[in-house]
């Protein structure tokens, strides 16, 4: 696991994220440049190594909680620097577009849209969400998955 420092140094290596300190010794990082309200990129990196990362919007599936942050603790440098890379990303995207595919190769796609998240089939509204992962929890229970 890496140390409190090492988290500190791969983080303050991304120079579009901006340091903020919290409380119990705790630092957040957030990009500014986000098209979204959501600023937040490292949330509560805490002396003991503990801390998270926004993923909720990243294509690659993590365990995230209903925060939609990702849990870094045990992770790598190479983890750590490529989830950071992708939460960035991921706020810097304007109109994201992800299609799902079921077994009978149907194709639902989620938008973000003023933010929304919306699925569609073809042109029609099939359903809207606030959150991307309410979104993504829909169509897996409706038996699609990330095409």
């Amino acid at each position: 696991m890496l140390t409190f420092e090492e988290k500190l140094a791969i983080i303050e290596s991304f120079p579009e994220l901006q340091r903020k300190e919290v409380s119990l010794g705790r630092v957040n990082f957030h990009y500014q440049e986000s098209i979204y309200d959501k600023v937040t990129v490292v949330y509560h990196l805490h002396p003991n190594g503990n801390g998270y990362v926004y993923a909720e919007m990243i294509e690659e599936k993590y365990s995230i909680d209903d925060k939609g942050m990702v849990n870094i603790r045990d992770f790598t440098e190479e983890q750590l620097r490529k989830v950071i890379a992708e939460s960035i990303a991921s706020l810097s995207e304007d109109n994201f577009e992800e299609d799902w595919i079921n077994a009978d190769q149907q194709i639902l796609t989620i938008f973000h849209d003023f933010d929304l998240w919306n699925v569609y089939a073809g042109d029609m509204l099939d359903g809207t969400f606030p959150t991307y992962s309410g979104a993504a929890s829909y169509l897996e229970q409706e038996g699609f998955r990330r095409k």
